[in-house]
């Protein structure tokens, strides 16, 4: 029998291997990170983008590809946010680092009327500021922290209530061209990082902005897909493999496929 203590670093040990190699398949599969490259970690505070950093920075150190990662965090002025803790915390671990002060907090809660959902305008907000300091910073990369979890939610919602099949990308170029924004926790589980954030006790910084608000229509799609997966073990990973296999001649989309030029043999000859 494995002691307690061995047995616990078993675990952790397995869920690191675990994370490092789907990060490291994301990356692959999708050209993430090439050589030469400065990924700019957008860190908020919270389990995702800690692990993210965490797992970049160990992915970073084993690489045969060279590339630099700098962790940026946006204080975006809300009441009571505890401003040295991210600072210390990268200090600590020799990471380097910006923080940008941008009261983006007083305009949405001065724009969004109350009881309504926060998250599009504070997500534009910040997009804007993230653009403009990987700018500043000469950054060829932007890393976030969304899982796989937020991409099939995403992958729902615009199902639902967008009539659209459309997810989160892994790799994004942004409409003006300059920047390319990555998702390297695409294949991750929430779970996963729920359980890697405890094991490695990160400073977590809760939202008190988007997270406090009840009722928001991801948070409805998730409790559907937990539902399902806990009915039906395995339904998830099926809808995300789905993901990556598409057929266009099976759908209705006339962009992707040239349904009107189909021909019977007969008629080419």
């Amino acid at each position: 029998m494995i002691p307690a203590p061995r047995k616990i670093e078993y675990e952790e040990n397995k869920l690191a291997k675990r994370l490092r190699r789907q990060v490291g398949e994301a990356i692959a599969d999708f050209n993430m990170i090439e050589a030469g490259d400065r990924v700019m970690v957008c860190l908020s505070g919270g389990k995702d983008s800690h692990a993210l950093l965490d797992l970049l920075i160990s992915l970073r150190i084993k690489s045969p590809v060279a590339f630099e990662v700098i962790a940026v965090n946006l204080d975006q002025k809300q009441p009571g946010f505890p401003a040295r803790v991210l600072p210390e915390y990268l200090e600590s671990r020799g990471v380097p680092y910006r923080v940008v002060e941008q009261d983006t907090y007083s305009v949405v809660k001065r724009v969004i009327p109350e009881g309504k959902t926060m998250c599009s305008l504070c997500s534009r907000l910040r997009r804007g500021a993230l653009y403009r300091v990987a700018g500043e910073l000469g950054a060829t990369k932007i890393a976030l922290g969304h899982h796989r979890d937020d991409i099939l939610a995403t992958f729902f919602l615009n199902l639902f209530h967008g009539g659209k099949l459309k997810a989160m990308p892994a790799k994004l170029r942004s409409d003006d061209g300059r920047h390319v924004v990555i998702r390297p926790l695409a294949y991750v589980s929430e779970d996963d990082l729920i359980a890697y954030a405890e094991l490695k006790a990160f400073p977590i910084i809760p939202c008190k902005l988007c997270g406090a608000q009840e009722n928001l229509q991801r948070q409805v799609v998730r409790q559907m897909l937990a539902e399902w997966e806990k009915r039906h073990p395995g339904r998830v990973e099926s809808i995300v493999r789905a993901l990556t296999d598409v057929s266009p001649s099976h759908l209705l989309d006339r962009k992707l496929f040239d349904f009107a030029g189909l021909r019977h043999e007969a008629d080419r000859s």
